[in-house]
């Protein structure tokens, strides 16, 4: 073969093969969550631009097969079902319950979650430095803070007596965030009504609840429906004029009166990079469960002063942000 014969097959040898990948069809991943996909502003966004961060583009090389129980739990094992028929590379959970029912659903695809929960209390792995299994992610331990809630709100309101807290009685994490809670009111001698909301109807009756028993404040737990529901839920506790703490920033910009707890943007783009990683051939087992070190108090002065407490100064400096 003549030297520029040659030249020209292995030229066309090099288009080939780069045109072949070129239309290698896109990785495929399922997105599985207990709500919405616009139930946390900016979220999804955030998970996007972590896979950008990471190689994968949407529409490019990526495919994403979304599926969302529209705040009814017990959807999640039919959908992570479907996602596992469906051969997704990876499954991103968007919750503690989607989390769990992908683990149910299966031992080998493996799967990236955000959970508010201790992820070894609840069992969804063995360790945070080696999770073992199929399984990894990032976890805010939003149950954790709701002691930290209490001790804010008393803090605020020190001549209360009774506090009040929302929980959606359907998501797994209310087992361990109650008796946390409930120790804590009690060492700060407050008495605490629990009440329960999966429903609309249920929230105003809440509230009613909440008047009726003379309940001085509120403290609303980390939940997809009552995230979903948190411009009901403000304006509820405004006409009841109920103060009250939410566990994130987004209830107070729509002018709730405080809340504490992760900026959520920054975990589902860490579990976007995650995703990568795993697509690109890392082991879930290998990817140690990150922990969220950040929190972030957020003070509306517009709604403290419509609900009568004045928010002290000590309790003022601390905050992370102050809307006025």
């Amino acid at each position: 073969m003549k030297r520029r014969d040659f030249i020209t097959v292995l030229a066309g040898a090099t288009a080939w093969v780069s045109t072949s990948r070129a239309q290698e069809p896109p990785r495929v991943i399922g997105v599985l969550g207990s709500a919405s996909y616009g139930s946390i502003p900016g979220v999804a966004a955030a998970l996007l631009q972590g896979l950008k961060d990471t190689g994968f583009i949407e529409g490019r090389n990526l495919g994403i097969e979304w599926r969302w129980a529209e705040r009814q739990y017990n959807r999640l094992p039919s959908l992570a079902g479907e996602l596992v028929s469906r051969g997704v590379a990876v499954i991103v959970c968007w919750d503690t319950p989607a989390a769990f029912a992908a683990k149910a659903a299966t031992r080998n695809i493996p799967i990236v979650f955000v959970t508010g929960a201790d992820p070894i209390k609840t069992g969804l792995v063995d360790s945070f430095n080696r999770p073992g299994g199929n399984l990894t992610g990032v976890s805010a331990l939003i149950t954790g803070l709701g002691p930290k809630h209490v001790e804010l709100l008393h803090e605020l309101l020190p001549t209360a007596s009774a506090i009040a807290l929302l929980v959606n009685p359907s998501n797994p994490n209310t087992h361990a965030y109650t008796p946390e809670i409930r120790a804590a009111a009690i060492t700060l001698g407050l008495r605490l009504e629990v009440l329960t909301a999966e429903t609309d109807s249920d929230l105003e009756a809440s509230f009613r609840t909440m008047v009726r028993q003379s309940t001085d404040a509120l403290v609303v737990m980390s939940d997809l429906f009552l995230i979903d529901r948190c411009k009901q839920l403000v304006a509820l506790a405004a006409h009841h004029a109920v103060p009250a703490i939410y566990p994130i920033l987004l209830f107070a910009e729509v002018g709730g009166l405080m809340s504490y707890g992760t900026p959520y943007v920054a975990l589902y783009q860490r579990i976007g990079t995650y995703t990568g990683k795993l697509l690109k051939g890392a082991k879930p087992a290998d990817l140690p469960i990150e922990q969220s070190t950040t929190f972030e108090l957020v003070i509306n002065l517009q709604t403290a002063k419509a609900l009568g407490p004045t928010v002290p100064y000590p309790l003022l400096a601390r905050a992370d942000k102050v809307i006025e």
